[in-house]
């Protein structure tokens, strides 16, 4: 069997430093795959993890749904058998429901992968908002995960990581909730913990109940054998109960050889939270290049934003996902 880790979490959670964390104790001992699904016009986390030696499908989301029934279950099907890994890590796009990425696993139809740990990331500073403002994506990850991680815990006073830790029970009553600094946790430690927990009633129920609706599906194909149609019909009929991803979100993505400043790209980065034009920007992400052939990569939530050196890039890239973007006033301040 392959091992199927699936690694969710809200837009600037930290789910790509949870990603190398593992990718960095497992691949020592396990042929590892790594399989991105990415939402946003211009592609940045494989830039980010092109030297961490993995298998890497990027993916771009559309409609989330359709793309995972299509794309994502052949890359799921090609890993499998060009690739032979021992496991495969799933990092979904922070704006997907674990729940769809889920079925969409069992959808593919390869019988050697085992779902073997769902988890999500959860920014302590931004999920009381997140669970108010984006409840039907939010909640559902932290609904669907065998364990939740918190991070950036450090920000908040005891009294305020307790009040969090209590909205996401509200959400999960069985998943493990940790706000111990996993950062500083030995990797095999941490995925022993995450793959201890199993899978929950719930997510068994759910997955009983989409293998009916999927053979049902089939059926229903080869009556009419119209594979465009029933894709769609997935996108906008019963199996989501509510919106998709680009219906709610928004992204910006451009591609530039432009060169930056630290403290230019800083400032532009400081401004998309201070100012209520670029309002609400969830995340931006990307690398350019800097002075003296140097390459800046950054990243951006609300809460906080980082810039480091990084490798060196074909052409730079800069993302930015939000519900509502003025993408000229973006334009404008990138300079791009």
């Amino acid at each position: 069997m392959i091992k199927v880790n699936i690694i969710s979490g809200f837009l600037g959670a930290g789910k790509t430093t949870l990603i190398k964390k593992l990718a960095a104790s497992i691949s020592a001992g396990e042929k590892l795959a790594l399989i991105e699904n990415e939402f946003g016009e211009v592609s940045v986390d494989g830039g980010f993890l092109q030297d961490s030696g993995l298998e890497i499908k990027e993916l771009r989301s559309g409609c989330i749904c359709c793309t995972l029934r299509g794309d994502f279950g052949n890359a799921l099907r090609q890993v499998v058998e060009e690739y032979a890994p021992d496991r495969i890590l799933i990092e979904p796009t922070g704006v997907s429901k674990l729940s769809d990425i889920v079925a969409a696993v069992q959808a593919a139809g390869v019988p050697q992968l085992e779902l073997a740990g769902l988890v999500a990331v959860a920014d302590a500073q931004e999920a009381p908002d997140y669970i108010e403002d984006f409840g039907e994506f939010y909640n559902d990850q932290l609904r669907t995960a065998g364990v939740i991680l918190l991070s950036h815990t450090d920000k908040l006073s005891e009294e305020e990581l307790a009040r969090v830790e209590e909205m996401i029970r509200r959400q999960n009553p069985d998943a493990l909730i940790s706000a111990a600094p996993w950062l500083e946790m030995d990797g095999r430690e941490l995925l022993a913990t995450i793959e201890g927990r199993g899978l929950s009633a719930e997510l068994e129920k759910m997955l009983a109940e989409h293998e009916h609706d999927h053979e049902h599906d089939h059926d229903h194909d080869h009556e009419h054998d119209h594979e465009h149609d029933h894709d769609h019909d997935h996108c906008h009929g019963h199996h989501h109960h509510g919106h998709d991803a680009d219906e709610v979100f928004q992204s910006w993505g451009v591609e530039t050889e432009r060169s930056f400043r630290p403290e230019e790209l800083s400032a532009a980065l400081a401004a998309l939270s201070g100012q209520e034009r670029f309002a609400p920007v969830l995340r931006a992400k990307g690398y350019v290049a800097g002075p003296d052939g140097q390459w800046l990569h950054f990243d951006y939530t609300k809460s906080a934003h980082e810039l480091r050196p990084g490798p060196a890039g074909l052409t730079g890239r800069i993302c930015v996902i939000g519900a509502q973007l003025d993408r000229e006033a973006l334009q404008q301040l990138f300079g791009v």
